[in-house]
């Protein structure tokens, strides 16, 4: 035994993944240089919000992230993996909001400065919960960089890319539909709504057209916004109403006059083919208006109420309001019916207000010319999306992409760089606060209220990070990154800005990849949510079963692109694998002798056991290796835990364990060697998924490196490949499995040893030089090479095995006597129990009066006795 050994006995990741993670931040492992002599590999973090801890998602995609990070930095690249945190400008302004309100105290009495300041408290406290949770995950990201989307230099940024943009007539203020909520009275984009399944209703109304006895019945969901409407339309092809275009309409309630309108945007087959155009307050309807140059009437304040355009209904509360028009109109003769309706309806992810669609002037950037390049890039491969079938999500958006409402009637965020002179009204573009208005020179000048969409911020990450606009050693070296990993409910909201920022502000490509991962799910295939319940807290799965397992089950045996169910059952089995490796590991160190070691360290003098174990590992080199630079991660770690558990610990070890107890010097020397080199070749491809438990083995099992995170990453050997010693110990493999299941089937004990006699009809060398393997794993007394069939004792056992027959006398595995003795009382048992469902099922009141389920259990199990007995009457005549 290894006297030095001093590795615990049983493995317990509380011992010592926080001790690992403090060495490794320690030694600086994860923190770059600019070294021009190595080529550099980039990830930038995608930035979890500040508004509370981290869930399974980001669980996943750090885990991701790290398994490349880590390959890469095995591999001698100078790695640089940036994290950092985003400030979610309306996702923590209403959370700290919502935490003020608890006290009594309200965001707008506070005024700006004080709310930003407990804004900034929240930040800090946030931000550093997060990047406790990431060490916990084990992510070995350069946290001598991290960035936030508030830093100064981030901010310097943003203010940079929107002169840029501006001065090049890509950013305007204007008026158009954007997603307004009514609580949080601002702005909001298409990835801050949800879509709530709710009850309602389709109410139907009557429009009559003027000086006819004729109206349109039109069906809303939203009567309200009957106030708003300037058309009604129908499709230019629908007979029925053909005659009426052109004509004017009653607006019911308000008493105006509107036109009676053709546009293909009416499905003649839903409803009533008459559809009432409210431009201001519906994306469709703004874009039918557009066309026919309709008038755009905003019927509604900001804060959900209805405004003086309203009528008689001003100052009411748009539900109010609602219940207030159809009783109007039910009085008035205009309703038609009510019928019910199912539908989803947008609501704000952050306050659960349902939004209102509103024309608004905000500020936009203009999309079609920063798409155009944006689209290209990517149809020349120059960033591929892996897998490849969301670049057609990708393509879809930007091909038929609306200008970016970049404005947010918020506090918490990038401040637009614009202002306005109190004076001569002037407006003032520009990155620095100007002191007096470049008009007129007065001194009056006040800066935008509103601040900038979070994406806009975060569309510059990749180069901001690295410190753009200066030009910094970082930038030029680091950029552009190598990969993106990232959820698909993004590609258009981040990694499209992403792409066009980079092309526009940098003139290259932000990254060259863009792996897509799926959701991760619970167990019965739902997304996982706080209403639902079934979330599941990373950190709690950490502290019961180690961060290794955790991270093993996310990765492995999933591909990219698709969703993930959590078990924790699979957890638990990761964990398993984890103490296999441990056990196994700390096997060979206990057994292993250095001074043997180095003694026969050029000795050659292979088993086949030997050979096939070293061309398997390197075969499983290429093969991983070839995974990894296809991106599939989750088949490459899947190969590995079939290696180490399967191949290395239940086949070789268990091969070569008489010799290290035996008294074969040499023989040991080799074995120790190749079990050294097998499992320090494991070790590190099992690094980048299970980088605690690797280490803590690495560091005990070996002292001449200090950590397996800068250790070499295997490479494949061509003098290492022996395909013949692959096959040929297969044949021995499977022959030892045939035998031990025919053992099992026979009930026979390992302690039971029998003759085995093998007939090889291909690979016969490799059974008589594995003949010792078959004493050990097989229970054999003896093993005999037949010449030919005929050579077989009669009362035998046969199977066919691989490249093989093999035989085993019956009176080796069985005590006849004793054997038919138990199979007779089996015999026994199972008549009586037929007899007795035989009887049961003879009662005519058993069967007409019990459960019909009760009866067909009875049957089946009848049937199921039948065939058992069956198996011991064959079982007996084989015996006599």
């Amino acid at each position: 035994m290894n006297e030095n050994l001093n590795i615990a006995k049983t493995y317990d990741p509380k011992e010592f993944e926080g001790r690992i993670y403090e060495k490794w931040e320690k030694g600086k492992y994860f923190t770059p240089k600019v070294d021009k002599s190595k080529k550099p590999f980039t990830i930038i973090m995608p930035p979890p919000n500040i508004t509370g801890k981290l869930h399974l998602g980001h669980a996943l995609d750090n885990s991701l992230q790290d398994f490349l990070i880590r390959v890469k930095r095995m591999q001698g690249y100078s790695t640089l993996w940036l994290p950092g945190e985003d400030h979610a400008s309306i996702a923590t302004e209403v959370k700290v909001e919502n935490e003020l309100l608890k006290n009594g105290i309200k965001k707008k009495e506070m005024g700006r400065e004080a709310f930003l300041e407990k804004v900034w408290e929240w930040s800090d406290e946030y931000r550093d919960r997060i990047r406790t949770q990431l060490k916990k995950m084990g992510v070995s990201a350069d946290f001598s960089r991290e960035s936030f989307t508030m830093d100064e230099n981030l901010n310097k940024a943003v203010r940079a890319v929107f002169v840029k943009l501006y001065e090049e007539g890509l950013i305007y203020k204007g008026n158009r539909i954007v997603n307004w909520c009514p609580k949080c009275m601002t702005a909001i984009s298409d990835a801050e709504i949800e879509y709530e399944e709710q009850s309602g209703h389709f109410w139907h109304i009557k429009y009559p057209v003027i000086d006819t006895d004729e109206y349109l019945e039109i069906a809303t969901t939203r009567p309200e916004t009957m106030l708003g409407d300037t058309a009604v339309a129908v499709n230019p092809k629908d007979e029925r109403y053909a005659h009426l275009v052109g004509k004017k309409l009653k607006l019911p309630l308000v008493n105006k006059e509107i036109p009676i309108i053709a546009d293909n945007y009416v499905d003649m087959e839903f409803g009533t083919g008459a559809v009432k155009i409210t431009p201001a307050h519906d994306p469709n309807d703004y874009q039918v208006g557009k066309r026919h140059d309709l008038p755009e009437v905003i019927i509604m304040n900001e804060n959900g109420t209805i405004n003086k355009l309203g009528g008689n209904y001003a100052g009411m509360d748009r539900y109010e309001a609602r219940k207030a028009i159809v009783k109007d109109l039910k009085e008035q003769g205009f309703l038609v019916s009510i019928k019910d309706h199912v539908h989803n309806v947008n609501c704000h992810d952050r306050c659960g207000s349902v939004i209102e669609p509103m024309i608004s002037k905000q500020w936009y950037v203009k999309m079609e010319e920063l798409a155009k390049p944006a689209i290209q890039i990517v149809k020349n491969k120059q960033i591929k999306f892996v897998p490849e079938r969301f670049d057609k999500i990708y393509f879809n958006w930007m091909e038929n992409i609306q200008d970016w409402c970049i404005s947010r009637q918020l506090w918490w965020g990038h401040r637009i760089p614009v202002w306005y002179c109190e004076e001569c009204g002037e407006m003032i573009v520009t990155m620095d606060s100007p002191i007096k208005c470049t008009k007129c020179s007065s001194s009056s000048l006040k800066q935008d209220d509103d601040v900038l969409d979070t994406w806009f911020s975060s569309a510059l990450w990749p180069f901001s990070t690295l410190g753009w606009p200066d030009e910094t050693e970082d930038l030029d070296y680091f950029y552009p990154t190598d990969v993106l990993v990232t959820g698909y409910d993004i590609i258009f909201f981040w990694v499209a800005r992403m792409i066009f920022s980079g092309l526009n502000s940098m003139k290259d490509i932000p990254f060259s990849t863009v792996l897509i991962h799926g959701i991760v799910r619970d167990s019965d295939g739902k997304k996982m949510s706080k209403s639902l319940g079934n979330g599941v807290d990373p950190l709690d799965i950490i502290e019961k079963y180690g961060a290794d397992a955790l991270r093993f089950m996310l990765i492995t045996g999933n591909a990219a692109g698709n969703d993930i169910r959590f078990y924790e059952e699979k957890v638990e089995a990761a964990r398993n694998f984890a103490n296999k490796v441990w056990n196994a590991s700390r096997f060979v160190m206990m057994n292993i002798d250095k001074e043997l070691m180095e003694k026969y360290k050029n000795c050659k003098d292979y088993t086949i056991a030997d050979r096939w174990i070293l061309s398997r590992v390197n075969t499983l080199v290429k093969e991983v290796t070839d995974n990894i630079d296809k991106y599939e991660l989750g088949m490459a770690s899947q190969k590995v835990y079939e290696f180490m558990w399967n191949e290395f610990c239940d086949w070789y070890i268990e091969i070569v364990k008489p010799i290290l107890y035996g008294e074969d010097e040499k023989a040991k020397g080799v074995v120790f060697n190749v079990l050294f080199d097998v499992l320090i070749c494991g070790l590190k491809l099992l690094h980048p998924v299970m980088p605690y438990i690797t280490e803590e083995i690495f560091t005990h099992i070996q002292e001449e490196e200090e950590t397996i995170t800068i250790a070499a990453w295997p490479e494949f050997k061509e003098g290492l490949r022996n395909e013949k010693a692959e096959v040929n110990m297969n044949y021995i493999i499977e022959a030892i499995k045939s035998i031990r299941n025919v053992r099992a089937e026979m009930n026979v004990p390992n302690s039971r040893k029998a003759k085995v006699m093998i007939y090889a009809l291909e690979g016969k060398e490799a059974f008589q030089e594995g003949k010792i393997y078959f004493e050990k794993l097989a229970s054999a007394s003896e093993v005999i090479f037949l010449d030919s069939k005929k050579q077989a004792p009669e009362n035998a056992v046969s199977l066919v095995s691989k490249g093989a027959e093999i035989y085993m006398p019956l009176l080796d595995l069985v005590d006849i006597e004793k054997e038919l003795e138990r199979l007779s009382k089996e015999k026994e048992k199972l008549e009586k129990e037929i007899e007795r469902v035989e009887k049961k099922l003879s009662n005519e009141k058993f069967v007409s009066k019990a459960p019909e389920a009760v009866v067909n259990e009875e049957r089946v199990k009848g049937e199921k006795y039948k065939e058992m007995l069956e198996a011991i009457l064959e079982r007996i005549n084989s015996l006599k």
